[in-house]
């Protein structure tokens, strides 16, 4: 009967209590899931933990049953709610990506340039279109691995509370690549080695390519010089790496295999030379580089690419060796120095990180600077010249970069000798000179002179980029003389509404300023003492566009996913008739990157060209290209790296 009694009671209190419990601070409606009760013939026994007021038991003579339940539990205190977790997104490096060892420490530890044909460069350059990496300097490259992955973590925050998938995903591919160069607690960067790349492209040529930007044109630009001709080329290659403390080591070879050809005829080869005012194409002026010549033998060489030794100081990198320029914001080329040739042998002091002076970056944003002094090879007249490059870069504001760039070619045997007094002279040179001083040893250079600019249009930071890239020969700065300098200009539509994954870009360029009559090729990338100018190994080391022409490219991408695009491109080239009798170019390229278990990548592409060089051939001449690169990037290694 007690038991009975109890169980009564218990169910009326519990309904009773019912409109008192939903008004509770509980956080939780479902009181019975919250306290489970157990009974018993003496008292409900609460669950572990659980506090209960305890009255004494009712007995059948106190009257009616009460309003309020004898056993009201006594509410806890609310929970502590777990912090909020961040937003998991749908990349797993950039949730494995801790913010918390970013910037952890000053830059002490050296570290490689990035190869300017490298997949980095088109997906950082994306980001800084897309409206974000601010810090990026587009008119300085190379870039090392440190000061890339040092933008990154400066544009963290922005780029991980943008809208932006496809910058999330481009930032986490690139964090996942530059792992191994982060500092691990605050202790410095571990040391870091291996293979960077292994790779081997395959190409065939079909009818006859031009190989002269000198002169004609260039079927293949951009290529580190390597050679080719019609029917089957070939390289195979590889780069290593090794950073250790201040320290950094990188080596790029490979093999290279162009067939034999016929080349340019003897009557032409003097034509040339001739109207390169070098005199007839013989001994000593023959062979030239600049010129090939018949007949051309096969090539099968194995050659450095890049091979540089660094030491960092100061967020400096002080290197000597072989290593890539790109002096410019433009895709096309660049008017001031790109990958065209072959990369020189030079010693060189490079500001690989932003620079403020006090009070002066008040105005002018923070500055960088690079500079580099080697030899250039192939050149007949004079011989051995030697060549310094010394750039600045500033950012006024977040969208917009300003940069100068000078070149001096000096030097060659029997002409100037090479010592500090004829380097000072050519560095420190703002006037032009006068012809006995120019044939004379006081001759302080061919001096080109470089303006570029890149801004991001106000209100359309994340959508249009206009830049001009542009140079001078022989005056202080484009600048100071518009009139008489070669330009390139572009425009970036990095995206359109609807199609976020398209970008659009065209490039105009002109190195044929309308001054004077024509000079038949003896203003720009020419130079009265230095007549094989602005060229290493027989190839430009400037825009490939070459001397006295007028065209513009155009690129279509569409970016399937960080480091896979699809592309279509068309260049137009054209030389007046009164400079090597007048050349057209029209090329159509079909280009498509591809990943395969992330550390594999296709690059293949179809080109096809037409052109017209009455002096080499007669009639519409075409040729086409088609490629194949397959290149493995496994990953680096790292002595205690912390995943």
């Amino acid at each position: 009967m007690r038991t009975a009694f109890l169980l009564a009671v218990a169910g009326i209190a519990s309904a009773l209590c019912s409109p008192l419990l939903a008004q509770s601070t509980t956080p939780s409606l479902n009181f019975s899931a919250r306290v489970p009760f157990e009974l018993t013939e003496a008292a409900i026994i609460p669950a572990p933990g659980q506090q209960v007021q305890s009255v004494p038991a009712p007995t059948p003579n106190q009257g009616p049953i009460p309003s309020l339940p004898a056993y009201l539990p006594v509410p806890l205190p609310p929970a502590e709610l777990p912090p909020p977790t961040p937003p998991s997104h749908p990349f797993p490096e950039i949730n494995a990506y801790d913010p918390g060892v970013l910037l952890a420490l000053p830059d002490r530890s050296g570290s490689v340039y990035i190869p300017v044909d490298n997949w980095i460069y088109p997906e950082l350059v994306r980001l800084y279109e897309l409206g974000y990496a601010d810090t990026l300097s587009l008119g300085l490259r190379p870039w090392t691995r440190r000061s890339v992955l040092h933008v990154l973590e400066k544009s963290q925050a922005e780029i991980l509370n943008g809208d932006s998938e496809e910058a999330k995903g481009i930032f986490a591919t690139l964090v996942d690549e530059l792992d191994t160069e982060r500092e691990t607690g605050h202790a410095a960067r571990p040391i870091v080695y291996g293979t960077e790349s292994v790779y081997t492209r395959l190409m065939g040529i079909s009818g006859t390519p031009l190989r002269d930007s000198f002169h004609l044109g260039q079927t293949i630009s951009n290529d580190y010089g390597r050679p080719y001709e019609h029917g089957f080329n070939a390289i195979a290659g590889f780069s290593t790496l090794a950073e250790a403390g201040r320290f950094s080591l990188y080596v790029r070879a490979e093999y290279e295999h162009a067939p034999s050809a016929t080349g340019y005829s003897l009557a032409l080869a003097n034509q040339l030379s001739l109207g390169d005012i070098i005199g007839p194409y013989q001994a000593p002026n023959a062979p030239q580089a600049t010129i090939p010549a018949g007949p051309i033998s096969a090539q099968n060489p194995f050659r450095i690419v890049e091979a540089n030794l660094s030491y960092h100081v100061l967020s400096h990198e002080i290197s000597f060796g072989k290593s890539d320029a790109w002096l410019g914001p433009a895709a096309g080329a660049s008017m001031a120095w790109s990958n065209n040739a072959e990369d020189i042998y030079s010693f060189r002091i490079n500001r690989i990180e932003p620079l403020r002076i006090p009070l002066l970056s008040r105005i002018t944003g923070p500055f960088r600077y690079d500079f580099f002094y080697g030899s250039l090879k192939g050149h007949t007249a004079p011989n051995s010249p030697y060549v310094h490059s010394e750039s600045l870069s500033f950012q006024p504001t977040g969208n917009l970069q300003i940069g100068f760039q000078r070149t001096i070619i000096f030097g060659g045997k029997d002409h100037a000798p090479v010592t500090l007094h004829t380097f000072l002279k050519g560095f420190f040179s703002t006037a032009n000179t006068t012809a006995a001083e120019k044939f004379s040893r006081a001759d302080p250079g061919a001096r080109f002179s470089s303006f570029n600019l890149s801004y991001r249009l106000p209100y359309l930071r994340h959508y249009a980029t206009f830049y001009v890239d542009s140079n001078v020969h022989d005056d202080v700065s484009p600048i100071d003389a518009p009139r008489r300098a070669a330009f390139r200009t572009g425009i970036d539509l990095s995206q359109f509404p609807r199609i976020p994954k398209l970008e659009l870009r065209v490039e105009a360029v002109s190195t044929d300023p309308r001054i004077t009559q024509s000079q038949q090729g003896g203003f720009f990338y020419y130079e009265t003492v230095q007549k094989q100018g602005y060229t290493n190994k027989g190839l430009l080391l400037g825009d490939s566009i070459g001397r006295e022409a007028k065209g513009g490219q155009a690129w279509l991408t569409y970016h399937l996913a960080p480091k896979e695009w699809i592309q279509l491109e068309y260049l137009n080239k054209k030389i007046p008739n009164d400079f090597v009798g007048g050349t057209t170019q029209n090329q159509f390229k079909a280009s498509v990157v591809k990943r395969f278990h992330q550390d594999i990548e296709l690059n293949a592409y179809v080109q096809y060209e037409a052109w017209k060089a009455p002096i080499y051939k007669t009639g519409r001449q075409s040729d086409t290209t088609a490629a194949a690169q397959v290149t493995w990037f496994p990953k680096l290694h790292s002595t205690t790296l912390n995943k």
